[in-house]
C-alpha cells in the first residue's frame, strides 16, 4: 500500500447515486476530484466519514416549509469493511473507529480507494456511536468531535491500513484541520521527544495543502477554547507550547484579524480557535477555487499567499446520455482528454438541438410525474438548483411579480424548475424556499413553475441535461466558484449568471452565455438586488426569450460554445493536472 503519496481529506464525498455522504457543491467536487486523479492514475488515497444518517431527507409542505428526516441506507451493501482499527481520545474517553473502503475507477482502470470512518462500534459509548451518522448535524460539540474523527483518526487510520509513505495532504476545506496536529505528534515521535519544535512545524507544512472553498463566515469553523481544552483534556500542550515560534502560531490560530470589516467579527475573538487559520498556517500551498475567489481570499487572509485553482466537474460523470452519443461519434477521445470538446463547434447544430429535446424530454416527463406541473417541452425551460442559502439569492427571480408576469405574456412563454435544501438550522434559507412556494401561487395562472424536493445527484444530472436556460444569482464576493453551470455547459446548457466565482471566466458575453449585473469587486448584502433583478429581467425580456423562440440557431450556436469552450476548461482533469503541478508535486 506505500504506492500512494497523496491524501485528500473532506468532510463529504459524493460517491453514488443513493448514497448520502454529501450535502452539495463541496461534496460534488470532491467526487469528481477522485474521479479525475482515478483517470490522470494520481496515486491517491481519500478519508471522509461514513455518515450513517446521510445528510437529510427533505419534507416541503405545501406552503413550502422544509422539514427534515434522517437518511438510512445499508452500508454493508455498497462498501468493503476494512479489518483495521484505530482510535482517538475524546474527552477522557477512546473512541474506536472502523474503516469501509469504496473504490473509484478511473477510464484506465486505476483505483483510488475512498475510506469511510465509522464510530459505531459496540464498544464505544452510545454518543460516540453517533459521531459519524450526520453530516453537519448536531450542536458545536458534535461537529468538534467529528472533525477530531476526520483529521486525526482519519490519519491514524491511513496508518493502520499501511499507508506510510504520504508526501502530501490535501485538507479539502478545514473539516480536517486536525489532521496537522496528529502529523506535529508523528514528527515530534520520529524525533524523539514529546515537545514540537520549530523543525517539526516546518516539515508538516512541506506536507499539507489546503483549499478554502467559501468566503461566507459561516464556512470557517470556530470553537470556543473551554471546547477545545474539554476535548482535550489530555493534551493541552498542543497550545501550551514552549518555542517563541509555536507560541506565536497558537496565537495566529485563537486570534486573527480581517481586511474585509463585514465578516472580522468572525475572525478575531480571543476565545475561539479558528479551523481555517490551523490549515493555512500549516499549509505549504494554499488555494482558492477560482481566481476571484483567490483574491478576496487573500484580502481576507492577507497574511497568507493564496494561490487560485478554478474548479471543475468530472465530464464523463455529468454528460447525458444524448450527448455521449454524440460526442462519441464526433469527439471520439474526449473522455480521455477533455479538452478535445472544443472541437463541439464543428457538430452540426440540428443533432445538437436533437440531444437536448431527447435529454429535455426524459427531464420533463419525471418532473411531471413528480409534481404535476404539466411542463412543456416547447417551453423555454429555466433551472435554478443548488443550496438553498439566504446568498445565493433564489428569490431574486421574484421581486417584480408584475413585470415577470408581462415577460412571460408578451414576449414569449418560459417555466421555472426549483430544487435545494436549506441547512436545517438555515432560518433564512427555509424562509426563501416559502416566499419562492408563495411566488408560484401568485404566478400559477400565467407562469408554470415548480420545486422539486431532495435534490440529490440523480436529479442534479437529469435538470443540468435537461433545461435550456441555468440560472445563477449568487450576492458577489460570496460565490466562490460554483460547479452546477459547469455541468449544464457540458450538454450544451447556457448559463445566465451574476459574474461572481467562476462565470467571471466563463462567460463570453452572447457567446458562452449571458450575465447579471456588474463585476463589482465587493458588494454589501443590502446592495444591488433590485439593480441585479433588473438587469435579469432585461436579458430574459430583450435577449434570451426573442432568441429562444425566433432565432433558434443563433441559440444554438451559443449551447455549442458553451460546450466547446466552457465544458473542455471547466473540468477536473484541467483541475487536477493543476493541483498535481501546483501543489502536489513541487
Amino acid at each position: 500500500m506505500n504506492d500512494r503519496s497523496i491524501a485528500y481529506f473532506s468532510m463529504e464525498i459524493a460517491l453514488e447515486e443513493g448514497m448520502p455522504t454529501y450535502s452539495g457543491g463541496l461534496g460534488v467536487l470532491a467526487g469528481d476530484t477522485i474521479r479525475s486523479a482515478a483517470d490522470l492514475q494520481v496515486p491517491m488515497i481519500a478519508v471522509t466519514l461514513l455518515h450513517r444518517k446521510g445528510y437529510f431527507f427533505q419534507h416541503l409542505d405545501p406552503g413550502g416549509w422544509q422539514t427534515e428526516e434522517p437518511v438510512d441506507w445499508t452500508v454493508e451493501d455498497v462498501l468493503e469493511e476494512m479489518p483495521a482499527r484505530t482510535s482517538v481520545i475524546i474527552e477522557d474517553r477512546t473512541v474506536h473507529i472502523r474503516a469501509w473502503r469504496h473504490e473509484i475507477t478511473g477510464a484506465g482502470g486505476f483505483n483510488v480507494p475512498v475510506y469511510l470512518l465509522d464510530t459505531d462500534l459496540p464498544e464505544n459509548a452510545e454518543w460516540d456511536r453517533e459521531l459519524t451518522h450526520f453530516l453537519y448535524g448536531g450542536d458545536q460539540h458534535y461537529r468538534f468531535c467529528q472533525e477530531v474523527v476526520l483529521g486525526i483518526g482519519g490519519l491514524r487510520m491511513l496508518r493502520a491500513l499501511g499507508y506510510g509513505d504520504i508526501r502530501r495532504f490535501h485538507m479539502n476545506e478545514g473539516h480536517a484541520s486536525f489532521l496537522t496536529l496528529e502529523l506535529l505528534d508523528e514528527e515530534a515521535r520520529k524525533a524523539g521527544r514529546q515537545s514540537i519544535s520549530r523543525d517539526n512545524i516546518e516539515s508538516v507544512r512541506k506536507k499539507c495543502v489546503f483549499t478554502t472553498h467559501t468566503p461566507v463566515p459561516a464556512g470557517h469553523d470556530q470553537f470556543p477554547m473551554d471546547l477545545f481544552d474539554r476535548v482535550f483534556i489530555h493534551r493541552k500542550d498542543f497550545l501550551d507550547m514552549k518555542e517563541v515560534f509555536c507560541i506565536d502560531l497558537a496565537n495566529h490560530i485563537i486570534k486573527q484579524h480581517m481586511d474585509l470589516s463585514e465578516m472580522t467579527p468572525v475572525f478575531m475573538g480571543e476565545s475561539n480557535i479558528n479551523m481555517t487559520y490551523l490549515a493555512l498556517n500549516l499549509s505549504h500551498y494554499v488555494n482558492g477555487v477560482a481566481k476571484k475567489h483567490g483574491e478576496v481570499s487573500s484580502l481576507m487572509f492577507s497574511a497568507y499567499k493564496i494561490d487560485a485553482i478554478t474548479n471543475g466537474v468530472h465530464a464523463a460523470n455529468w454528460v447525458s446520455g444524448p450527448f455521449r452519443e454524440l460526442y462519441d461519434r464526433y469527439i471520439p477521445g474526449w473522455r480521455q482528454d477533455n479538452f478535445t470538446l472544443r472541437y463541439a463547434l464543428s457538430i452540426p447544430g440540428e443533432e445538437v438541438w436533437q440531444a437536448h429535446m431527447q435529454a429535455k424530454k426524459e427531464m420533463l416527463q419525471y418532473v411531471n410525474h413528480e409534481t404535476g406541473a404539466g411542463m412543456d417541452q416547447d417551453v423555454l425551460t429555466i433551472c435554478f438548483a443548488r443550496r438553498a442559502a439566504s446568498y445565493k439569492r433564489l428569490d431574486l427571480l421574484f421581486t417584480d411579480i408584475e413585470r415577470l408576469r408581462n415577460i412571460s405574456s408578451k414576449v414569449g412563454p418560459f417555466q421555472v424548475i426549483y430544487a435545494g435544501k436549506a441547512h436545517p438550522q438555515d432560518m433564512g434559507g427555509k424562509e426563501t424556499i416559502k416566499r419562492i412556494f408563495q411566488a408560484m401561487e401568485l404566478l400559477r395562472k400565467d407562469i408554470r413553475i415548480t420545486y422539486l424536493a431532495n435534490y440529490d445527484l440523480r436529479l442534479a444530472k437529469m435538470l443540468t441535461a435537461g433545461v435550456d436556460l441555468w440560472l445563477n444569482t449568487p450576492q458577489p464576493p460570496m460565490e466562490a466558484s460554483g460547479t452546477s453551470g459547469m455541468k449544464a455547459a457540458l450538454n450544451g446548457v447556457p448559463s445566465l449568471s451574476v459574474l461572481d466565482g467562476w462565470w467571471i471566466e466563463g462567460c463570453i458575453e452572447g457567446i458562452t452565455g449571458w450575465s447579471i449585473g456588474e463585476n463589482a469587486r465587493v458588494k454589501t448584502p443590502e446592495s444591488d438586488w433590485s439593480k441585479d433583478a433588473g438587469f435579469l429581467y432585461d436579458k430574459l425580456e430583450q435577449v434570451i426569450i426573442p432568441m429562444f423562440y425566433q432565432d433558434r440557431n443563433q441559440f444554438i450556436n451559443i449551447m455549442r460554445h458553451a460546450i466547446a469552450l466552457n465544458g473542455s476548461f471547466f473540468n477536473t482533469q484541467r483541475m487536477m493536472q493543476q493541483y498535481v503541478l501546483n501543489a502536489y508535486f513541487r
